[in-house]
């Protein structure tokens, strides 16, 4: 029997998404589902709601709940991890926060910036006692790793933790592919494409149609007349803004991506976040939002009715399907490079497709990326490879590299200003780094 550890469970609305996909896959309905998490309430609710998705789906899997997560790893064929360390209060608040009193503003806060950099340092120490657990007690499992930041994070456990099988997951990819299909009136299931590069940050290649003849029509020339008549979502004013100046489309939403970037955000031109319609603290807004709804969300879900699921877009239960069963499934995921894209450094977490059956995950070679994507990406990758550094070695200093090699606090701080700025965020984050980067540390003369 297939044995499925979720750790960090308590993330009900996602456990769900990924739990009700698995009890509506064939191979995996009669699975064991062990849901951990440190918060007994929210657990108390994520196992109410499993079992719910279990009894609409007439699946019969064995569930068990713990906060101990030796106990939930035991034995697991695959792990599914959701956690989010110090959580929205008061990790998250903190890294809005405290940047702000330096004029640093943010949108999302999770994969870059001095926000996904503080993210990466407390998270990766969790990631990898997560896996050091799994060297003990289920060795050949498969890690599905959904924490960002991604790349930081992927990079981290390939390095540090190299015998450990993971794959980084995300959902911008096929999700991007959907909402193209839509702007363009066409039909998902038609839509043929290659995209490579790093997590948030990768192009379509390619971006095709199958057309009635069964000839490929290239997409990219109408995607062009959307952004030149700009006759997009509003929302999408960045991306569109992003294929006109580099000719491809890229996969992280606007509000994303303008925070990777020096371009957009900028303290003296405020014009721009009106003409790009960048939503600022925008993940503490839906932090909030969520928190506000969570009771009427939680009397939804363990109330006396019945939960309803349809599959979603999430990668996990339909990896979990090819592994068991052999059937091929092409996904595009986070793994380490090694030269899998010839123009980025070979030790990165580069996002290419995957071939995923009875022999796991198995990458594919990509080759050269147009130089100038590349160009873009490895500005981003100078960030991660710090703080992969930060983490590796115990250096503090790395963590100050890592923020002022960071695009957009670059626009926006001088190097006093950044200093200033991750001594701040790393005495507010103490309880959760490493004591060795906790230490300080001077600018060398």
């Amino acid at each position: 029997m297939t044995r499925i550890a979720i750790i960090g469970a308590g993330s009900t609305i996602f456990m769900k998404n990924v739990v009700g996909d698995v009890l509506l896959t064939q191979s995996l309905r009669d699975c064991e589902i062990a849901l951990m998490d440190l918060d007994e309430v929210r657990l108390k609710t994520s196992v109410i709601c499993a079992r719910k998705l279990a009894e609409a789906a007439k699946a019969n899997p064995k569930i068990s709940v713990t906060t101990d997560r030796r106990e939930a790893l035991r034995g697991a064929d695959f792990v599914i991890v959701m956690i989010q360390v110090a959580g929205y209060r008061p990790g998250t608040v903190i890294d809005f926060e405290v940047p702000k009193q330096f004029g640093l503003r943010q949108t999302i806060g999770d994969t870059l910036g001095v926000g996904g950099i503080m993210r990466g340092l407390r998270t990766v120490p969790v990631l990898l006692s997560i896996a050091e657990d799994m060297r003990e007690l289920c060795p050949t499992a498969i890690m599905l790793q959904y924490v960002n930041p991604m790349a930081i994070n992927c990079w981290a456990l390939s390095r540090l933790t190299p015998d450990i099988t993971c794959v980084g997951l995300c959902h911008s990819v096929q999700e991007t592919a959907q909402e193209l299909a839509d702007n363009l009136g066409e039909e998902v299931r038609s839509i043929r494409y290659l995209c490579a590069g790093i997590n948030h940050l990768s192009f379509y290649l390619n971006f095709k149609k199958i057309g009635a003849n069964g000839n490929m029509e290239d997409l990219y020339p109408r995607l062009m007349e959307l952004a030149d008549k700009q006759a997009y979502p509003q929302a999408n004013s960045v991306r569109y803004e992003m294929l006109r100046r580099t000719g491809y489309f890229l996969t992280e939403s606007s509000e994303h991506f303008s925070e990777y970037v020096p371009w957009f955000i900028k303290r003296d031109r405020p014009d721009l976040v009106e003409k790009y319609h960048i939503p600022l603290d925008e993940y503490p807004r839906r932090c909030e939002e969520q928190i506000s709804g969570w009771q009427e969300m939680e009397a939804q879900l363990v109330g006396n009715g019945k939960i309803a699921h349809s599959p979603s877009r999430e990668y996990a239960a339909q990896i979990m399907n090819a592994v068991v069963t052999g059937e091929p499934l092409v996904i595009n995921g986070n793994v380490r490079n090694d030269g899998l894209i010839e123009n980025l450094p070979a030790d990165a977490c580069v996002e290419v497709p995957c071939v995923v059956d009875h022999n796991g995950i198995s990458p594919s070679r990509i080759g050269r990326l147009p130089v100038h994507l590349a160009a873009l990406m490895q500005t981003n990758i100078n960030v991660q490879s710090c703080v992969v550094e930060a983490l590796a070695t115990g250096r503090r200093e790395h963590i100050h590299h890592a923020a002022m090699l960071d695009p957009h606090t670059a626009a926006e701080l001088d190097l006093e200003q950044t200093w200033d700025l991750v001594d701040k965020l790393i005495d507010a984050h103490a309880a959760w780094l490493p004591a060795n980067l906790v230490k300080l540390c001077g600018v060398p003369n």
